[in-house]
């Protein structure tokens, strides 16, 4: 409660206005809890974790701001960050709270199919935003790079080096993951212009608000791993250990938004080089995050082929 309050107060909302503090599940990362004020008033606060963690997850609620605010400027339903954490660690950020719960299986096919088409439509405003630069705006691993290709070999470069440091359970040599990823970095320069991606649009991360007209998208949350960077990217995620084309609800959503689909030999090698990065990064995360060896062996099992499938997808479209 007193951490809550003292984060009101340097939000300017009166700490004693604090009615409770409930936590909230379904985060994979921070510490999530809402906080009910006398008033009615009902906030989201998100505190990363201090253990150890990848080079990228540095300052990440500064990211999340980034977030929350392109949303706002792409009319998408988001939170509205209200207090970010000065410091230089950027341990926590204050947002509203956003109506829906997390989406799950609960509504009927056609309901689901409304919604993917809604989400693309959200997804294909965002993409139309353009950003200062390329890379995290966090600047956990340094400025905004001028293009893409830079950026994005940073980004690689730093979770591998993660892979090293932790001694990660890949179902590749480290050196023969960069080898590749490296090959087919030349399809990165037809990025020319910066995008917000939310890089983490499972459908944890999207409410569902159930009005009396029926399901709608209440929010896409949890942006703090957004960076600027391709549009392409955020198709990874959207189809989390599948394929977008199959995905006829999203992708028809994604063009009445006025998106850009077209998978040509040169994208099919860039949503290659961003899977492996996601399945990197989801590999490499079990050491420092400490899973039991359920969550290890599922990720293992389940997310080491697609890493292998993401390279051979690389090294065959080079």
């Amino acid at each position: 409660m007193e951490r809550a309050r003292r984060v009101l107060a340097e939000a300017g909302i009166p700490p004693a206005r604090l009615a409770t503090v409930r936590a909230l599940g379904g985060g994979t990362y921070n510490t999530v809890e809402e906080l009910r004020l006398t008033d009615g008033g009902r906030y989201v606060l998100k505190t990363a974790p201090t253990g150890p963690g990848l080079r990228y997850e540095s300052r990440l609620p500064r990211s999340e701001e980034v977030f929350c605010r392109a949303a706002a400027e792409a009319g998408v339903p988001a939170p509205r960050t209200v207090h970010t954490d000065p410091g230089p660690a950027v341990r926590y950020t204050l947002q509203t709270l956003c109506p829906g719960a997390p989406w799950d299986d609960s509504p009927t096919p056609a309901e689901q199919a409304a919604l993917r088409r809604e989400l693309g439509t959200h997804v294909a405003r965002l993409h139309r935003l353009a950003g200062p630069g390329f890379g995290y705006p966090s600047g956990a691993l340094g400025p905004l790079a001028p293009d893409w290709r830079t950026a994005f070999t940073a980004m690689t470069e730093a979770v591998l080096a993660d892979a090293r440091h932790y001694a990660a359970d890949l179902p590749v040599p480290v050196d023969e993951a960069a080898r590749v990823l490296r090959s087919g970095y030349d399809a990165l320069d037809e990025v020319t212009v910066a995008r917000p991606v939310h890089f983490d649009l499972w459908p944890g991360n999207i409410l569902v608000d159930r009005t009396p007209a029926g399901p709608r998208v209440g929010a896409l949350i949890d942006g703090e791993r957004m960076f600027w960077g391709d549009p392409l990217a955020d198709f990874v995620s959207l189809a989390l250990l599948d394929d977008i084309e199959k995905d006829r609800d999203f992708l028809a959503g994604y063009r009445d938004g006025g998106g850009d689909i077209g998978l040509g030999p040169a994208r099919r090698r860039r949503l290659a080089l961003y899977r492996a990065y996601l399945y990197l990064i989801m590999l490499v995360e079990t050491v420092p995050r400490a899973f039991g060896p359920d969550r290890c062996r599922w990720t293992r099992e389940v997310v080491g082929p697609e890493l292998v499938a993401a390279l051979e997808d690389i090294t065959c479209s080079a």
